[in-house]
């Protein structure tokens, strides 16, 4: 049984109050709170067990080696890839686009090869591709989403051309809290030959995530969204994309051999990782994603579910209130603006006082605030530990803010 309660005594924080009110965190599409046993296996690996990892073979190498490297099989369970081997360890999402933008599209892509994009996509799955855009003069490919915030699978299938290199999407908008259908796009990209990269860094919070399943390419996930550390992140790469890639940085652990005229890679996934890695925020994201899978992510999805529709109905009931994104296939995730002249920031500021904690702002998504018509939102984002009191709380300062900007 699911006891939110009982969950949310292993997160300290939220025990704390804010502006002498109670602590209501809705940030959590931002950055989720932690749990207590990742925040003590971070202090107890630095405390006991910190070492540089790989090639130390003393105790406390071996110690920190064993538990980063069973990350690596923690993250292939987690997204059920087919091997370990799949599984490119990182900072987060930002740095596992990049490394394929890098990797893997930059050497095989050239002036008028197209990449296509949601117009949803966070800054991390545009500003890579822009960066191929401005160097090397590929095409991005736009698809909008509808009136609802739903994305058309078949929209993004029917914009694929001869031209058309990857796929690069979403599995859920982190402003509408769209569920995109990336099984649908993948099988129809792979029966013409394109790649898809996913983007899940919301999704894999909210639900389960099956890559083969799916059948993407490349999965991107991101440990702080996970009520991971923050610089822990990993990306699933299948096999054979990874034959096709070249190392995107240089240094200790991606080498097998160094001489002064000539170098041999290291097998991947670790030819993908070069350098010292964050040892300890990677062995917190496995502890984190442990805590995770034993809760169940399906019953993580099934308690959200919950919760997202009696935050529907309540929020429905303000109707000088603008909710953008009102798909019916959405996660936990409301973004929205207030008839008036309250700003974004205006009505944060004063959620804050009550101590409810929301994100104001772009959020790191001006392609689709462009489309919405709009220059910044508040965004109420939950995560497993929030509850329907919580929601009451937040209505009850929507409510105040309405009274002093009306």
């Amino acid at each position: 049984m699911y006891d939110v309660e009982t969950i949310r005594k292993d997160f300290p924080i939220l025990s704390r109050e804010v502006n002498g009110k109670p602590l209501v965190y809705l940030d959590n599409g931002a950055s989720a709170q932690k749990p207590n046993v990742v925040i003590d296996a971070i202090t107890n690996a630095y405390a006991h067990e910190y070492s540089n990892v790989h090639r130390g073979l003393h105790y406390l190498s071996n110690v920190a080696t064993e538990k980063y490297e069973a990350v690596r099989g923690t993250v292939q369970r987690f997204l059920n890839a087919a091997s370990e081997n799949e599984i490119v360890m990182n900072s987060g999402t930002t740095e596992g686009i990049n490394l394929i933008a890098y990797s893997w599209a930059m050497p095989r892509m050239e002036a008028g090869d197209e990449i296509i994009l949601s117009v949803m996509e966070h800054h991390a799955n545009i500003v890579p591709w822009h960066f191929l855009r401005e160097r090397q003069g590929v095409k991005l490919v736009w698809v909008d989403v509808d009136e609802t915030g739903g994305l058309d699978p078949q929209k993004v299938l029917d914009a694929i051309t001869p031209k058309t290199k990857l796929i690069a999407v979403t599995h859920l908008s982190n402003v509408l809290g769209s569920r995109v259908d990336v099984k649908t796009i993948t099988a129809g990209a792979h029966a013409k030959g394109v790649p898809v990269l996913v983007d899940g860094s919301q999704a894999a919070v909210h639900m389960p995530v099956d890559v083969r399943d799916i059948g993407c390419d490349f999965y991107a996930i991101t440990g702080h969204k996970l009520y991971g550390p923050s610089g822990s992140g990993a990306i699933y790469i299948r096999a054979d994309r990874q034959a096709e890639m070249r190392p995107f940085m240089g240094g200790g652990d991606m080498i097998r051999e160094v001489h002064k005229d000539a170098i041999t890679w290291n097998d991947p996934p670790m030819k993908f990782e070069a350098g010292t890695p964050g040892i300890v925020q990677q062995i917190g994201l496995g502890v984190a994603l442990h805590y995770m899978m034993d809760l169940g992510m399906a019953n993580i999805a099934a308690y959200e579910n919950t919760l997202r529709d009696y935050t529907r109905t309540r929020l429905d009931g303000l109707n000088w209130l603008n909710v953008q994104g009102t798909t019916q296939d959405k996660a936990a995730i409301f973004s929205f603006t207030m008839t008036g002249a309250a700003h974004a920031h205006d009505i944060s500021t004063v959620l804050d006082k009550k101590g409810v904690a929301v994100r104001a702002g772009q959020h790191c998504v001006g392609p689709l605030m462009d489309y919405l018509g709009v220059s910044a939102t508040c965004r109420a984002s939950f995560g497993l530990y929030n509850t329907e009191a919580e929601v009451d709380t937040l209505i009850d300062a929507l409510e105040l803010c309405h009274e002093l900007f009306d």
